[in-house]
């Protein structure tokens, strides 16, 4: 019975993240309700799939901590912007691939993380949140092309939203704190209920049970622009994971060794796989979770184990899944200028630690976060350049993130002539 009450205490920790990533997504790409809801359903399940998958720990994947995995907000804007372009299909055939990249180089990643450092994987993140806001403030209106947009209504809801998650994170901590968000959802959909705001439409038609299909939104599609874009969005990822695995090494006593990482690296790149086949998201370890097992100090394999058997179970329910699409869009928006803020907020905190250590890191920051941020705005900019060299600068993120690469490069490792001139002088010294 307790380890089913702390199963279901992680499970409530990262809902709110599970459920507001498809709603986000299949709200922008005008999903029915009842695509909405196989969206959020699978999403859940596959949060539990991807978990078990780290957990099992066996010889070829499974890194055997106590991580949580959920669909990872970097995806959002890229996917959306995917969709928007190329079509629903094109987003599914970008997480194949991804998902296939990260299994090919989870053998010797941790070589290629000195080519993602703080200063870059800290640019992608910010770029990324910041170019989400504009889909915050529009739903936080009622939705793009809503008859009401703008209303007091919605903008009260909204901003009625906001304000209790943000009451909620300041006066409370700990477990609750936690779930302030879905919290604050909950509390937004019923104030909009008696605004008559609120359809139960979703959930009277939604079965009790459903199996999971593959290829539900239709046979994958493959773009070049699209597939970069994922797996940039993968490899920030095992970036963040990276930083998970040694928190939770560290939480709970284990050394880990090159062969363990590259184990969870497996497993996440699985998870992607499965979810491009079943039409939902990628997928990485949630940092929530890490939270809530430094306050509870429960440690146990079990324990998540629980959690991620509960997601499998929720996710083969559409009823429960179609509860979660009957949040108004105003209340939605409120919540995710608080989700999204803090997207913005973890790139500046990564950002933070190498913005004063040289001044070169501020003009790769400067240069990739204008790039990403401008190219998004302005997506007719290079629009007159050959379709080979527009796969690297017709989406924002892209543009952004190899902009950050590039000059991290340039910049931190490359011989500079300062650095030769001291060498030399050394060598002069010593003789």
């Amino acid at each position: 019975m307790k380890t089913a009450a702390l199963g279901i205490q992680h499970v409530l920790a990262m809902y709110a993240g599970a459920i507001l990533v498809p709603l986000i997504v299949g709200e922008s790409l005008g999903l029915t309700s009842e695509q909405l809801t196989y969206l959020v359903a699978i999403d859940i399940f596959m949060c539990g799939v991807a978990t078990i998958l780290q957990l099992l720990n066996n010889r070829f994947f499974g890194i055997g901590l106590p991580v949580v995995l959920g669909c990872t907000f970097t995806a959002v804007g890229p996917m959306i912007a995917i969709g928007g372009e190329f079509g629903i299909s094109a987003i599914y055939g970008a997480i194949l691939v991804s998902g296939l990249v990260v299994i090919l180089i989870s053998g010797f990643f941790g070589k290629l993380v000195r080519f993602f450092p703080p200063v870059v994987t800290g640019s992608v993140v910010t770029i990324i949140g910041v170019t989400l806001i504009p889909v915050a403030i529009n739903n936080m209106g009622g939705g793009e092309g809503a008859s009401d947009f703008g209303s007091l209504a919605n903008i009260g809801l909204a901003f009625g939203t906001l304000t209790f998650i943000v009451l909620m994170y300041r006066f409370s901590s700990g477990f609750l704190r936690s779930i302030s968000i879905l919290v604050g959802i909950v509390i937004g959909t019923v104030v909009a209920s008696f605004m008559g705001k609120v359809s139960l439409d979703a959930v009277t038609e939604a079965s009790f049970f459903h199996i999971v299909q593959p290829f539900y939104f239709g046979t994958p599609t493959f773009e070049w622009s699209a597939i970069l874009t994922m797996i940039l969005v993968a490899i920030v990822s095992l970036v963040e994971s990276t930083g998970v695995y040694f928190a939770l090494g560290d939480i709970t006593e284990r050394k880990l060794k090159e062969k363990d990482l590259t184990k969870g690296y497996r497993a996440e790149g699985l998870a992607i796989v499965l979810g491009g086949l079943f039409n939902a998201f990628p997928y990485t370890a949630f940092s929530q979770n890490v939270g809530l097992i430094q306050m509870t100090g429960v440690k146990s394999i079990r324990v998540i184990m629980t959690a991620g058997i509960m997601l499998v179970g929720l996710g083969l329910v559409p009823k429960i899944a179609a509860l979660t699409t009957i949040i108004p869009t105003a209340v939605l928006g409120g919540a995710m200028i608080a989700m999204f803020g803090m997207v913005i907020a973890q790139g500046i905190k990564m950002l933070g630690s190498v913005l004063t250590s040289s001044p070169e890191n501020s003009m790769i920051i400067a240069c990739s976060v204008g790039m990403g941020l401008g190219v998004t705005v302005v997506p007719e900019l290079f629009a007159q350049l050959p379709n080979s060299l527009q796969i690297l600068t017709s989406n924002g993120i892209v543009t952004g993130s190899v902009t950050a690469i590039v000059l991290n490069i340039i910049f931190n490792m490359l011989p500079s002539k300062k650095t030769s001139a001291n060498s030399a002088q050394l060598v002069e010294e010593s003789a």
